[in-house]
C-alpha cells in the first residue's frame, strides 16, 4: 500500500523536523517545507495528500498560501496556529483549510487530525467516483456543479473554484433540495464519524459558500437559514 505523503510547512527548524519525524514514524511519507517557496518546490515535482501548514511565518504567511492551495484545488490542510483567539483559526477556515490545530498541542492531536481529514478525503473521492458513474453535473439556478472537476461553473462561462470543505457541503444541499437540515445533520453529512458536538465550522463554510453562490451574500436566496432549525437549499435541484 502507497504511504500517503504530507508535507509539513513552518519556518521553524525544531517544529517540522519534530512533527516529520513523529508522522514519518507512524507511516507517512513526509517532506518538509520552511515556507511558501519551499512547499510549492514540492507541490511542483510530487504529489502529496496533506499539507500541515503554519499560519505565522515571514514571507508570504499560511493564510495567503491556504487560500492559493484552495483556489487551486490542492490537497486538504491542516492550519497551525500559535494563537490563543480562535480568529486565526475562523479565518482559516474561511480561507478553505479543512482542520486546525492550536499551539502548543501533543503530536498525538495532530496525527489524530490528520488521520481524520485524510479519511474524509478519502471518502470524498470514492463518492466522487460514484457521481461520476452516475452522472457528471448537477444543476440549479444559473450554476453546474461539476462533479468531476468538483467546481462550479456559471451559466456565463464563469468558473469558481471549491476547497474539498465547500464542495462537500454544497454537494450535501443540493442532495437534500428544499429539506430543512440541522446543524448536526450537516456535520453528519460531511464529516461523517468525526463530527464533533458543538461543531461550529459548518456556520463558517456555509458563508464561505454564500459569497460564492449568492447574488447577495448577505440577503441570501439559495441556502436560506431557518431559524430555530438550520438551513435549507431552496430552489431545485437538475
Amino acid at each position: 500500500m502507497t504511504k500517503k505523503h504530507i508535507l509539513v510547512v513552518d519556518d521553524h527548524k525544531d517544529i517540522r523536523d519534530l512533527l516529520g519525524s513523529y508522522l514519518q514514524a507512524h507511516g507517512y511519507r513526509i517532506s518538509l517545507a520552511a515556507g511558501g517557496e519551499e512547499m510549492q518546490a514540492v507541490l511542483g515535482r510530487s504529489s502529496v495528500d496533506l499539507v500541515v501548514l503554519d499560519i505565522m511565518m515571514p514571507g508570504e504567511d499560511g493564510l495567503s498560501l491556504c487560500r492559493s492551495l484552495s483556489e487551486a484545488e490542492g490537497p486538504p490542510v491542516i492550519m497551525l496556529s500559535a494563537m490563543s483567539e480562535d480568529t486565526d483559526c475562523v479565518v482559516g477556515l474561511e480561507m478553505g483549510a479543512d482542520d486546525y490545530v492550536t499551539k502548543p498541542f501533543a503530536p498525538r492531536v495532530l496525527l489524530a487530525r490528520v488521520k481524520a481529514v485524510l479519511r474524509r478525503n478519502g471518502q470524498q473521492q470514492r463518492r466522487g467516483r460514484q457521481q461520476r458513474r452516475n452522472g457528471d453535473s448537477l444543476r440549479f439556478s444559473g450554476w453546474t456543479l461539476d462533479l468531476h472537476q468538483r467546481h462550479l461553473i456559471k451559466d456565463d462561462g464563469l468558473v469558481v473554484p471549491l476547497s474539498s470543505s465547500e464542495f462537500n457541503l454544497l454537494h450535501v444541499f443540493l442532495a437534500h433540495p428544499q429539506q430543512v437540515l440541522n446543524r448536526d445533520q450537516l456535520l453528519s453529512l460531511t464529516k461523517g464519524r468525526e463530527a464533533q458536538p458543538f461543531d461550529r465550522s459548518v456556520d463558517n463554510q456555509i458563508s464561505r459558500l454564500r459569497k460564492k453562490v449568492e447574488a447577495d451574500p448577505h440577503n441570501p436566496a439559495l441556502i436560506k437559514t431557518v431559524w430555530g432549525g438550520g438551513y435549507m437549499f431552496t430552489e431545485k435541484v437538475q
